[in-house]
């Protein structure tokens, strides 16, 4: 227990020193939310990678996915790596970069308002990132909260959500983008070390990878085949929604703005891809494994019944990391999904409150706003969003699977149509943009709603679906009518 505390004060002050030294470096906005759009290819990647993944994905969503689906959850990991993370590189990265030089903005708000000539987009984009995401930091902090609650019993989970808050808004609120960048690459340096060491403990303990695979089957064969038992349509949408909602998500488009160059880019896509394919390969492997060590017995939060119905997805990983790995190195754990975590958190502050600040306070009400007013201001609607998700985080709604999915849904479906289309198509109009993005997220929304939380992977990937195919639909009527 001492040696926990011990490392974890140890990284705490670490992080604040690196906050302290991107204050000093902080002399603008542009500093603050993009770094100076300076930032180099090995920083960006780990960026990148540590805000795609984080306590979400290690914690709710391998636990969840991996009892119910066995290996072929995996599958999330590979596409998430080649769809998710090489995809964007390749096909949007140095696009987002040139065209937002051009346009001069800095936010997908921005964007949004210039490529379409609408100041009402601009609004609407800035509210729905603001009240989409909040929910998603709120996941966040439930799953660092989960595993901090396995690994410290003695601590109640109230305590350690107002203490993640706590941290997360003033290490954030010193320097900004530029100390996000460099924490990230430290992060992203743990991440890989810590996976790798936990596969192989995981492996051992269960006697090799032909003894898991033979209990997995011996439970249930599907569970070793390539679609796990709730089959194709649910494993889909899983894919499709973590895989392709990140082509519009704000706080991984944000990281192109600020990226150096095209050479660049080129490098930062081989580098996070890699990295992609390591975090998410083995974190839906580990998942799988859950029903391998898990019981009743020794896993008394997984199994708030018993033996009777009743599991609790969300402390399914959070258990298994405390049975397969020894006392003496469940702190690098614990510095695993901690930097996962406070990654993922940075990425979505700096979003939603520059989408409050930026787009919504200086976009409508003070255009005047100055460079340091601005700044001020940021920092301050950082700590109000870090507020506000850890009031949802206290009350703990459904499970992480069905925030992460009805948040990721929400935000795919809304801006997936206009964000996507417009950038490769020049055809793309107002009408057809606006409209994608409404109907897009009423039907996600709509099904939510209709089909209860479970359903929000299934609602977002059709209300994804929805927006990408609406926008050049709506687009091509409009234009030929106008004629």
């Amino acid at each position: 227990m001492a040696v926990k505390i011990i490392v974890l004060t140890a990284y705490a002050l670490m992080i604040i020193i690196i906050g302290i030294i991107g204050l000093r470096k902080t002399k603008s906005f542009s500093d603050f939310f993009l770094g100076g759009g300076n930032v180099g290819p090995w920083m960006t990647a780990f960026s990148y990678g540590t805000a795609y993944f984080s306590a979400v994905v290690f914690i709710g969503f391998a636990g969840k996915v991996g009892w119910g689906f066995g290996y072929s959850g995996v599958w999330i990991g590979v596409f998430n790596a080649l769809i998710g993370v090489l995809g964007v590189w390749a096909l949007l990265g140095w696009r987002i970069k040139r065209i937002s030089t051009e346009l001069g903005v800095s936010t997908l708000s921005e964007y949004l308002e210039k490529r379409y000539n609408s100041s009402f987009f601009k609004l609407a984009s800035s509210i729905a990132i603001f009240v989409f995401l909040v929910p998603y930091s709120a996941a966040v902090f439930i799953g660092l909260s989960k595993l901090f609650e396995a690994s410290f019993p003695e601590i109640q989970y109230w305590q350690i959500v107002v203490a993640m808050g706590l941290f997360t808004s003033i290490y954030l609120a010193l320097g900004g983008y530029k100390s996000m960048t460099l924490i990230d690459t430290f992060f992203g340096i743990i991440m890989t070390a810590s996976v790798i060491v936990l596969v192989l403990f995981t492996v051992n303990k269960g006697g090799g990878m032909v003894s898991i695979t033979e209990t997995l089957s011996n439970i249930n064969p599907k569970l070793t085949s390539a679609i796990g038992p709730p089959g194709w349509w649910p494993l889909f949408s899983l894919v499709f929604l973590t895989s392709v909602a990140p082509f519009a998500m704000p706080q991984l488009v944000q990281k192109f703005y600020a990226i150096k160059d095209k050479r660049s880019v080129k490098i930062g896509m081989v580098a996070s891809t890699f990295f992609a394919l390591l975090i998410g390969c083995i974190a839906y492997f580990m998942g799988s494994t859950t029903r391998v060590f898990l019981n009743p017995a020794n896993a008394p939060l997984s199994f708030p019944n018993g033996a009777g119905a009743g599991l609790d997805p969300d402390a399914l990983m959070p258990e298994l990391l405390n049975l397969v790995v020894p006392e003496s190195l469940t702190v690098i754990i614990l510095i695993l999904i901690l930097s996962a975590s406070m990654s993922t958190l940075a990425a979505l502050v700096l979003i939603s409150s520059s989408s409050l600040v930026k787009d919504f306070y200086a976009g409508f009400i003070n255009k005047n706003v100055s460079d340091k007013g601005l700044t001020g201001l940021m920092r301050i609607g950082s700590v109000v969003f870090v507020l506000i998700s850890v009031i949802i985080a206290l009350i703990k709604p459904n499970s992480i699977v069905a925030i992460l999915g009805i948040s990721w849904g929400a935000v795919g479906s809304f801006f997936l149509g206009p964000f996507v289309w417009g950038l490769f198509n020049k055809n793309m109009n107002r009408f057809g943009a606006v409209s994608s993005a409404f109907i897009g997220l009423g039907v996600c929304i709509g099904l939510f709603i209709i089909w209860g939380p479970s359903s929000s992977p299934q609602a977002g990937t059709i209300g994804m679906l929805v927006s990408l195919t609406i926008n050049p639909v709506f687009s091509y009527v409009f234009n030929t009518f106008k004629k």
